[in-house]
């Protein structure tokens, strides 16, 4: 076994095992067939692009001559799409049955894609050939063996994507085994055992890739989708019964529950396994390119995903805390810095001192012992009452300078008032008027919104635009109301949540209040004062 050297197993080759796994990324397909998820074709290029950087062995484009989009892909990729470490693969399906394989537009529709690689789906279990199909197991062999042999022929590289692997295995291991078999035979590249129905678990995949090991010199590879939760379990079992090729998606995207998360695949067999998946040095990418994915596909990344989320090495507790403060492995199963992320301590009513200690450090503050033990109870105090500080660190920060005696000299409120009126002509009309002191000068401005956060957003901006030319930069980007207390009705507290941004930097602020207004007006606020406090710290564009 590994031996256990502080913050991770090392990453030394575990004897029995693959020397190196071929990644290859089906987002741009499998992945895009997610409920939500629409790629467009400049989306999809940008994609490839990010999975390339990340250095994975193989992406799937998609299907040509199935959809306008791919076949407008394929042509863009042949001058636009410069890999250099990944392969195109055009993804396609074998002939029809009865039908001759050069005569086969599916077929056609792929050698005219213009790629060196292809990936063709062949129907591995009878049930599906006979019912779905509608032909003979007999059929269902001959097309997979006449499709690989036509492909070959043209000098295409060719993946066989034995669809339904492991549920044909269990029905009629015969049949099964004779579609890779004709497949090998034909001269495809890999053999890829699809659990396309996500129902099989570990321990089914090391029996069945066990008993099936010898027969085959062509490679095996595994495609594995996640509805029972096992997908990376499953491909991480499979590598350990001697596949090397992996298919899966960048962040689990996927049909149903998704594919196995590559995100997480690749580091475990780096980090874990000791097998090489991406090129060592660019395993550090793999944050980065999976947020940036995430924002392309415009789907938020879940905080706790393995290895890449924002909260996965996070720390809360005060315990935690205190001993990673000593020994950052004490609570850490990897450097986070290995996969590009990093350690978080969060503030909370369950944190401790050496929580706000190292958070006070970050922020280049200096308080003493009296100073953070101050700070600890008037946060979990304002946590009793429904704030929630993990979810707002400009409001943190906020309240963190305070306690050094800092005060905000930007501005001071005299007073707000917003006025919302429904006429018949227009509809709901927010107006806002602020008051504020700005360097010894009394400020009125009002302005109109769509709501009373957008009208208070407005006046207050008008207002000190004259004094702070470069708030401009700062913007409200999302804004999140929560009923703390939904059995009060309409009399609940609220918790107020605004999220910021300069275009740099971000940050959230919140307000918490039985008065939705004033809740709303606490979190602009901060967010107005932690905006001007970052693009002062910055020159002038």
């Amino acid at each position: 076994m590994p031996i256990r050297t502080g913050y991770h197993m090392s990453a030394e080759h575990v004897p029995g095992l693959p020397d190196r796994v071929d990644i290859y990324d089906t987002t741009l397909r499998d992945g895009s067939q997610q409920e939500g998820l629409s790629l467009s074709v400049d989306d999809k290029l940008r994609v490839a692009r990010q999975l390339d950087s990340l250095g994975v062995s193989y992406i799937e484009g998609g299907w040509p001559g199935a959809n306008p989009k791919d076949e407008e892909f394929f042509k863009r990729a042949q001058t636009e799409l410069k890999l250099s470490t990944a392969k195109l693969v055009a993804f396609g399906s074998t002939r029809r049955a009865t039908t001759r394989a050069d005569q086969d537009p599916t077929l056609r529709s792929l050698v005219e894609a213009n790629t060196a690689d292809v990936c063709i789906v062949g129907k591995a279990w009878d049930y599906h050939v006979e019912k779905a199909l509608r032909t003979t197991l007999d059929e269902g062999v001959r097309m997979v063996a006449d499709s690989v042999s036509f492909l070959r022929k043209q000098g295409i590289n060719v993946f066989l994507d034995a669809e339904h692997f492991f549920d044909g295995y269990k029905s009629n291991a015969r049949f099964t085994l004779d579609i890779l078999k004709a497949a090998e035979d034909s001269g495809a590249r890999t053999l890829v055992l699809c659990d396309t129905n996500g129902g099989t678990l570990p321990h089914e995949v090391e029996e069945i890739l066990g008993s099936i090991g010898s027969l085959y010199s062509t490679e095996i590879g595994v495609h594995f989708h996640n509805d029972s939760g096992c997908a990376v379990a499953n491909a991480l079992a499979a590598v350990r019964m001697g596949a090397t090729h992996v298919q899966g998606c960048i962040n689990g995207y996927g049909e149903r529950t998704g594919n196995a998360d590559l995100s997480v695949t690749i580091p475990n067999l780096s980090l874990k396994m000791g097998i090489e998946s991406v090129p060592r040095d660019r395993i550090e990418l793999i944050s980065a390119v999976s947020r940036h994915v995430a924002e392309i596909v415009n789907i938020n990344l879940d905080p706790q995903k393995p290895y890449v989320g924002m909260s996965a090495f996070a720390h809360k507790a005060g315990l935690h805390v205190s001993a990673i403060t000593r020994r950052k492995d004490a609570y850490e199963h990897v450097s986070p810095e290995l996969v590009g992320n990093g350690s978080r301590f969060i503030v909370s009513e369950m944190s401790g001192k050496s929580t706000l200690a190292i958070k006070a450090a970050e922020l280049g503050l200096d308080l003493n012992s009296d100073e953070l033990s101050g700070v600890l109870e008037h946060l979990k105090d304002l946590e009793h009452k429904g704030y929630h500080f993990e979810a707002a660190d400009g409001s943190l920060e906020l309240l963190m300078r305070r306690a050094s005696g800092w005060t905000q000299q930007f501005f001071a409120l005299e007073s707000f008032r917003v006025i919302t009126d429904h006429r018949e002509d227009v509809g709901v009309v927010t107006e806002a008027t602020v008051k504020v002191l700005v360097g010894g000068s009394r400020m009125i401005a009002t302005a109109e919104g769509n709501g009373p956060v957008n009208a208070l957003d407005s006046a207050l901006r008008k207002a000190l635009s004259p004094y702070f030319e470069k708030l401009s930069r700062v913007h409200l980007t999302d804004f999140r109301v929560r009923v703390l207390d939904s059995a009060l009705g309409s009399g609940a507290v609220v918790r107020v949540l605004l999220d910021s941004s300069d275009g740099s930097d971000t940050w959230s602020t919140m307000g918490v209040s039985e008065n939705i207004i004033d809740a709303s007006w606490q979190a602009l606020e901060d967010s107005i004062v932690m905006g001007l406090i970052k693009v002062a710290e910055k020159p002038s564009i």
